[in-house]
C-alpha cells in the first residue's frame, strides 16, 4: 500500500478527478470573465472586443465607487461584530448554565437560507404593519422610520441581518477553537492567580490568533461579493443607497445586458479579493507560533 502511494502515477490518478472539477467550476469561469470582460456584448449577440475600454469606464463610474464604498461598509462592520461573536462564544465555552441551548440558539439564523431571512426582516422592517415600527410605537414614538425605504438608513437596516445571519457561524468557528485549547494550560493559568480577564486576554485570545486571522479573511471577503440577501430585500435601492459590487455586477449584466461591462466588475471585485487577503495576511503576519 505504501509503494502505490508513493508513486507518483497513482498520486496523479487520485489527484485528477477533483482538480478537474476545480478547473471546470473555478479556474475556467474565472477566465471566461476576464475574456467577457474584454468585450463589448449583450450576452446574445456577436461579442466585439474593446480591450479595456470596460474598465477605463468602470474608473470612471461613480455608481461602482459609490457600491464599492458600501461593500467596504459591510466588511467594517463584519470585522467589527467579530469582537461581539468572540465575546459570546468566550462566554459559552465557560461552564455556565444554558450553554447547550444558547448554541443552539445562536446556530438557528445560519440554518436558514437567505432568502428566508430576507423575507422574515421585510416583515419586521415593515412601515406600517412590522414588528419594530409596532414596538417603536408602543413606546410613544409617532412617526417611525421607513427602514428599507429612507436612503439614509436603509444599508445600516440591511447589516442588521447579515450580521445576524452569520452569528452562528462565527461563534461556533470560536467556540470550537476555545474549546480546543487544552485544559491544563487553563488549569496552570488559575493556579498561577489569572483572573477571567487575564485568562481570556493573556491565555485564550493567543492561542485562537490563528483562528481569529482566517475569520477575518472570511468577513471581509465574504461581505464584498455578498449580494442575496440584498438583491431580495432592496434589489439595491432605494436610488442605489443599498447598491454593493456584487449586486451592481448583477443589475448591469443581468438586467442591463451588458455582460462585457458586467464581467469587468466581476474580475475587479475578484482582484479586490484576493488584494484585500494578501494585504489581511501581510498586516498579520507574526514569526511567532504559538504551539500547545
Amino acid at each position: 500500500m505504501n509503494k502505490m502511494m508513493s508513486d507518483k502515477k497513482v498520486i496523479a490518478l487520485y489527484i485528477l478527478p477533483s482538480l478537474l472539477l476545480i478547473m471546470a467550476l473555478v479556474y475556467i469561469p474565472i477566465f471566461m470573465t476576464g475574456y467577457y470582460s474584454l468585450m463589448k456584448w449583450d450576452g446574445i449577440g456577436t461579442m466585439k472586443f474593446i480591450a479595456l475600454d470596460n474598465y477605463k469606464q468602470l474608473i470612471k463610474d461613480d455608481m461602482f465607487w459609490r457600491s464599492a464604498y458600501h461593500s467596504f461598509l459591510l466588511a467594517l462592520f463584519s470585522v467589527i461584530s467579530l469582537a461581539g461573536y468572540l465575546a459570546v462564544s468566550l462566554v459559552l465555552s465557560g461552564k455556565i448554565k444554558g450553554a447547550n441551548v444558547l448554541r443552539k440558539t445562536y446556530l438557528i439564523p445560519m440554518l436558514l437560507s437567505s432568502v428566508a431571512i430576507a423575507q422574515l426582516w421585510l416583515r419586521i422592517y415593515h412601515p406600517s404593519n412590522g414588528m419594530l415600527n409596532h414596538f417603536l410605537t408602543s413606546l410613544g414614538i409617532d412617526d417611525p422610520p421607513n427602514w428599507l425605504a429612507d436612503p439614509s438608513i436603509a444599508l445600516y437596516s440591511i447589516f442588521v441581518p447579515i450580521i445576524w445571519q452569520y452569528a452562528g457561524f462565527y461563534i461556533l468557528i470560536y467556540y470550537a477553537a476555545l474549546k480546543n485549547i487544552p485544559s491544563s494550560i487553563i488549569e496552570a493559568a488559575v493556579i498561577d492567580g489569572a483572573n477571567p480577564w487575564q485568562l481570556a486576554y493573556k491565555i485564550k485570545l493567543p492561542l485562537v490568533s490563528g483562528v481569529i486571522k482566517i475569520t477575518v479573511v472570511l468577513a471581509v471577503v465574504g461581505s464584498l461579493k455578498y449580494f442575496d440577501l440584498i438583491y431580495v430585500m432592496t434589489g439595491g435601492g432605494p436610488n442605489g443607497a443599498s447598491e454593493v459590487i456584487a449586486s451592481y455586477m448583477y443589475q448591469k449584466a443581468f438586467r442591463s445586458f451588458n455582460f462585457g461591462y458586467g464581467s469587468a466588475i466581476a474580475f475587479s471585485l475578484l482582484l479586490i479579493c484576493i488584494i484585500i487577503t494578501w494585504l489581511i495576511r501581510k498586516l498579520t503576519r507574526s514569526n511567532e507560533e504559538i504551539q500547545y
